[in-house]
């Protein structure tokens, strides 16, 4: 608080305080004849009292508002504030004070009911989609064993419903993944055979040829949240792979002290102008819009799960030619682990 400010806020008092003073000066004089020495020293008196008196004012209040201004400034949870004040001992302070503390109290408390109907709402979600899964695995194992019903378009639709459902859940895990991935050494080469196999059969219809090359490493990594990015990515070149001809490379290789895991395939590729955007959220592009498969979230989530998880992802595409997906994964990353 500056003290121009503070004098400005206070003029009416000043310039009332200053005509209290010529009022009582011109009094002594009219009624009493005092000498002049006697009114210069009772003008000096009332000028200190009201100076001392005013200065003090203004050290205790500006104390409190500089330390609530740098304070406010410092914290990242503002509505923490009142938890690192202390009470101001002037009236005006005190009521600031109390005032923030109770809209401060509200508010936490508006907050906790809403993060415990939001934790119920994922706490549902969470189960209403195991339950959907028991049924879905009931009609893919149904499929399997009846041959009239084995057509690649049912397949498809399955296979997509699944990978939906993925999404959902792992979106809602999303927020506080951190609770729930232990960091260890995986095999990379375990990981993409896991996901190769839950994609068998789209791939087996589709006629999509799978080639791995030189995967031999282990990386640092959460194995359940890694698999999930790999069937995302395979996915999405599944839904975007050429009716002839698909095929998609998946290799490993050395820079410096990274791995890359590079999934590349010879699908119709990204436009130009959606390549900067694929990784935001509920982006769909040109692709997504021509064939009303896509919902935006694939990408995002796999972006803050390796962000997570401390690892890079980078993709590049030629429209109708190619789309290839980087993951580059540091050697020896424990403390690159975002906590």
């Amino acid at each position: 608080m500056k003290l121009k400010n503070y004098l400005k806020d206070n003029l009416f008092f000043v310039v009332g305080y200053a005509l209290l003073t010529l009022c009582i000066i011109l009094f002594l004089n009219a009624f009493y004849h005092a000498n002049r020495a006697f009114l210069f020293m009772i003008l000096i008196l009332l000028i200190l009292f009201f100076l001392f008196f005013f200065f003090f004012d203004y050290i205790r209040k500006n104390k409190f508002y500089h330390d609530l201004t740098t304070k406010l400034e410092e914290l990242d949870q503002k509505y923490f504030i009142t938890e690192v004040l202390t009470s101001p001992s002037f009236l005006e302070g005190k009521i600031t004070y109390e005032a923030l503390y109770e809209a401060n109290k509200s508010m936490i408390e508006n907050m906790n009911q809403v993060k415990g109907s939001m934790k119920d709402f994922k706490d549902y979600l969470e189960l209403w989609i195991h339950e959907v899964k028991i049924p879905l695995s009931s009609l893919v194992l149904t499929i399997h064993n009846n041959q009239a019903l084995q057509q690649p378009k049912i397949m498809e639709q399955i296979k997509r419903l699944e990978n939906d459902l993925d999404q959902i859940l792992y979106y809602v895990r999303s927020e506080n993944s951190e609770k729930d991935y232990l960091i260890k050494e995986t095999s990379l080469k375990k990981v993409i055979n896991q996901v190769i196999l839950k994609n068998k059969d789209i791939l087996l219809y589709k006629k999509i040829s799978i080639e791995r090359k030189n995967i031999e490493s282990n990386v640092l990594t959460d194995s359940k949240w890694l698999e999930f990015i790999l069937n995302q990515i395979i996915n999405n070149s599944i839904k975007y792979a050429k009716e002839e001809n698909a095929k998609i490379t998946i290799t490993e290789s050395h820079q410096d002290n990274k791995i890359l895991l590079k999934i590349k395939d010879n699908g119709i590729g990204i436009k130009a102008s959606d390549l900067s955007r694929v990784f935001d959220k509920s982006f769909t592009g040109y692709n997504g819009r021509n064939s009303s498969v896509s919902t935006g979230m694939g990408l995002y989530i796999c972006q803050n799960l390796c962000k997570k998880l401390g690892h890079k992802i980078s993709i590049t595409s030629r429209q109708n030619e190619f789309t290839e997906v980087v993951i580059t994964f540091t050697k020896n990353n424990f403390y690159d682990v975002v906590k």
